[in-house]
């Protein structure tokens, strides 16, 4: 009877234990997708919260003014010499229109806290129009004229009309002053242009992102021409005519995956001391940037081209060998076509994460406060994660938003990098 019943407690016993399995791998499977849960949701709220704060800094608050171009200010002789018109007061060109709609103030207090309504950027604003069109000279025109930061801060909501006085960045009466000017509809939140065709600048509502773009395009240049070819006829070496079991190849392949987890940091005091004090390249220069950051990305892409060749069936190598083909035809005919989806994928990747670079940038003095746009990669520029961490540590309340929508910017040029990879692997697969 007890024999009978051995076969029986067996299968009780493996029924047992296999639902005990399914039982862990339900809760482990649970277990991930709570991982993956709190991973988007920490995500979303990263995003949201960049895009609650940064969508506003695309946006800029502007008073409609009828500015009249006086002669006797601007060009009392009539020369329409530029070197006049650059010299010339354009302040009281939208100060009288100003003080003609609101009343004249009573007192210097007063004219001044008018005054500030008006961003001090309307007058460079101003002379640009008038040296790109000096018939203006004479003529009145309508005209959107930034506001100051503060103002558009209230308009956009950014600052609670309830707060105290003090705590605001517009006293009762300005607050009143808007409010006639919104009453006569002449406020009103336009696109900003500016933002992206303007360089740096100390004022918030002047500021742009244009100079520290074109740095980063410059940069990134001089990243690709450089880490690209180098990286992948590397790899082409290493993985077709290196020795194999040599100690100096496998020296060579150590420091380039160690190479490969070193802070970006170290690469920034390399370039400080090779580039700058030996080399005496120009500071803060977006081709020393460039080569830094070549240096950065090259053992990445080292190691995803070597990663790429490695997955090109031996088959296709024997084929190409057999219909009578040199080594250096399979590579170029056969083993790079096959590869080049992976090594697309890691150079993009590669590069994605050299833009989103900072700490190297600023130890060869990339953090300086750049105005004008550069022209070639031997002028002084920045990049965009500079000017984040630039605009992050300024103590005004514009630069908040502005902060926000240049990492928009920045997490925008990241995402069509790495969806242009995706791209790209796709359509090399196919081919």
């Amino acid at each position: 009877m007890s024999d009978r019943g051995h076969p029986m407690l067996r299968r009780k016993a493996v029924e047992s234990r296999l639902a005990r399995r399914r039982r862990r791998e339900r809760r482990f499977r649970l277990y991930c997708q709570i991982a993956v849960g709190c991973a988007l949701l920490a995500l979303v709220i990263l995003f949201g919260d960049i895009l609650r704060k940064g969508w506003s800094g695309f946006f800029q608050t502007e008073i409609l003014l009828e500015v009249r171009f006086d002669r006797e200010l601007l060009d009392p002789r009539e020369t329409r010499d530029p070197e006049v018109l650059s010299r010339a007061d354009f302040a009281p060109l939208w100060r009288e229109p100003l003080k003609e709609m609101l009343g004249e103030p009573e007192t210097r207090q007063e004219r001044r806290e008018m005054y500030a309504l008006v961003s001090e950027g309307a007058i460079y604003g101003l002379r640009e129009l008038v040296l790109e069109d000096p018939s203006l000279v004479g003529e009145s025109r309508r005209l959107w004229l930034p506001a100051s930061s503060e103002v558009d801060l209230m308009v956009k909501g950014r600052v609670s009309r309830d707060l105290p006085e003090g705590e605001r960045p517009l006293n009762d009466r300005q607050l009143a002053w808007m409010d006639r000017l919104r009453a006569q509809k002449r406020i009103d939140v336009r696109f900003d242009t500016g933002f992206f065709t303007e360089g740096d600048s100390r004022n918030p509502v002047t500021a742009g992102i244009a100079a520290a773009a074109v740095g980063s395009f410059w940069a990134m240049l001089v990243t690709l021409l450089l880490s690209f070819p180098l990286g992948v006829a590397t790899a082409v070496y290493l993985e077709e005519f290196a020795p194999k079991n040599s100690r100096w190849i496998d020296l060579i392949e150590v420091n380039i995956n160690n190479l490969a987890a070193v802070p970006s940091i170290v690469f920034g005091l390399l370039g400080l001391a090779v580039f700058l004090n030996f080399f005496d390249l120009p500071r803060s220069a977006p081709l020393v940037g460039g080569l830094i950051l070549a240096l950065m990305t090259l053992p990445v892409i080292i190691i995803a081209a070597r990663s790429a060749i490695q997955s090109v069936p031996p088959s296709i190598r024997q084929g190409a060998y057999g219909l009578g083909a040199t080594r250096m035809q399979v590579i170029q005919h056969h083993v790079l076509p096959m590869a080049m989806p992976g090594i697309l994928t890691g150079t993009i990747i590669g590069m994605a994460r050299a833009l989103g670079e900072t700490a190297p940038l600023l130890m060869i003095g990339m953090v300086a406060f750049i105005v004008d746009i550069p022209e070639g990669p031997f002028d002084p520029a920045t990049a965009l994660p500079v000017q984040v961490y630039l605009w992050a540590d300024s103590p005004e309340r514009g630069f908040v938003e502005k902060t926000s929508a240049a990492i928009m910017v920045l997490l925008g040029f990241l995402i069509t990098m790495n969806g242009l990879a995706v791209w790209l692997r796709r359509r090399w697969e196919q081919r």
